[in-house]
């Protein structure tokens, strides 16, 4: 059952800034709680409490709450008012709705002398003759009763009928506790039957036979047994709802623990049909399957020319990559994009060691190249020095004639332009230091011997 804590309290008291100590108001309505615990010791300066539409069966553990001046416990499954007396300072007191029969229990609220409103509209007492008169002649300080102020003259002929109207309630409080009685093993039978006829449809309904073959194994049987459950509780469902029932305590706590109960099957169903079963990748017989579960485009392009595969996956462009995971096989290739499986069965077998993985800075795409584990890469071909040379002097006259000539390139043998050896090479003067070149250096003074030396440039 569900009780009073701490933490619901300090919840519920956040116009308090959480604390309990000195907490004046708290409204505990609508938590199904059970019972009523631990607030006359946490919150001593209490002087209102809310405590309507709970399961409450019996009113305690308030009698040292000297300050509490209103208590609402409406809606609860209270039978008789006990355990006021120490609340000095109450002045309302509301009952509402509750299953109070014993209605001379009502005389230990004579020692609250500062009571002066009282709610017992909807409790089984209302329903004896001469209740008004039997609550206004026993309590003297009551001032208004179930919204209705009390005169001075009904008061005084309910003190002169008083004698009589108590006889006449003793009599039907003990009609009514036979009454109880009764109510109270009825719902016990009744709860046993819907046990047992639970347990029968249950056996009547699980088939559980042989299977045909082998092959019809446990999964199969763990369906079945799932949907048979689940008529079962659909059909006790209808049944509990449709068949009628007395207004009890039993009655109220049975339909919230049915409630509870259906709630957390629901619960179950819902949280098992979001589980999907793993994907299978490898079968039994170790045999790759080709998966793509985060919906996502590619292209596996066979490069021949450096012996190798290229995949290019398009993974999304503000996906972080730490959300990648890149295994490459020797047959396959495995890519878990936010934990979502992308595997694909490669036609050839590749080197994982020397397979490498980018991302694209500009479309965020996954670049994959596997080099071919069978296979060996042809070295490209170089351009000759003579070549080169003819190119240039080519060049040259083209420049010399006017016309800027492009620079051509084989894609046969170049996959993208040398873009380092278009300039001519020069001819080194020398090698090494210029001191160990004398005859270089002579050379070219040699060169300079027809000039004249113009001192005055």
């Amino acid at each position: 059952f569900i009780s009073v804590t701490e933490d619901l309290v300090r919840r519920r008291a956040e116009h308090n800034n959480c604390e309990i100590f000195s907490l004046e108001e708290i409204s505990l309505h609508q938590q199904e709680i059970e019972k009523l615990e631990h607030l006359d010791k946490w919150c001593r300066d209490l002087k209102i409490l809310y405590l309507q539409n709970n399961l409450i069966p019996k009113i305690e553990n308030v009698g040292r709450l000297k300050k509490l001046e209103y208590l609402n416990i409406a809606l609860n499954n209270i039978e008789r008012i006990e355990n006021l007396e120490g609340c000095e300072e109450l002045k309302k007191l509301d009952l509402t709705a509750n299953f109070i029969g014993e209605l001379s229990s009502i005389e230990v609220l004579k020692y609250n002398i500062h009571l002066k409103e009282l709610f017992l509209v909807g409790n089984p007492c209302t329903d004896f003759e001469g209740y008004r008169q039997f609550v206004v002649a026993t309590l003297h300080q009551l001032e208004c009763l179930d919204s209705k102020e009390i005169e001075r003259s009904e008061r005084i002929q309910a003190l002169q009928d008083y004698p009589e109207v108590k006889e006449k309630i003793r009599e039907q409080e003990k009609a009514y506790l036979l009454k109880r009685a009764r109510e109270k093993e009825d719902a016990e039978r009744r709860m046993q039957e819907r046990k047992k006829k639970k347990e029968n449809q249950m056996q009547s309904k699980l088939v559980i036979g042989s299977p045909d073959s082998q092959c019809d194994n446990e999964n199969h049987q763990t369906e079945r047994e799932q949907q048979t459950w689940e008529e079962i509780d659909d059909e006790e469902d209808r049944r509990f709802w449709e068949e009628p029932t007395p207004y009890t305590p039993e009655s109220r706590l049975e339909a919230h623990r049915y409630i509870e109960e259906r709630r957390a099957k629901d619960n179950t169903r819902e949280s098992k049909k979001k589980e999907k079963p793993l994907r299978t990748l490898i079968t039994a017989e170790g045999k790759a399957l080709n998966v793509n579960e985060p919906k996502l485009h590619f292209t596996l392009e066979d490069d021949e020319e450096n012996n190798q595969f290229i995949l290019d996956l398009a993974v999304y462009r503000h996906l972080d990559t730490s959300l990648l995971d890149v295994d490459v096989q020797p047959t396959y290739i495995r890519v878990r994009v936010k934990g979502k499986p992308f595997q694909l069965v490669l036609p050839e077998e590749v080197k994982p060691d020397s397979s490498s993985a980018k991302r694209s800075q500009t479309t965020g795409h996954l670049v994959v190249s596997m080099p071919k584990a069978n296979g060996i890469i042809l070295p490209k071909q170089k351009v000759s020095t003579s070549i080169k040379t003819s190119d240039s002097n080519t060049q040259e006259k083209n420049t010399g004639s006017g016309r800027v000539e492009k620079l051509e390139v084989d894609p046969s043998k170049y996959s993208f332009p040398d873009v380092t050896k278009i300039i001519q090479e020069k001819e080194q003067i020398g090698q090494g230091p210029i001191s160990f070149q004398p005859r270089k250096i002579m050379e070219n003074k040699k060169s300079y011997a027809d000039v004249e030396n113009d001192e005055d440039v």
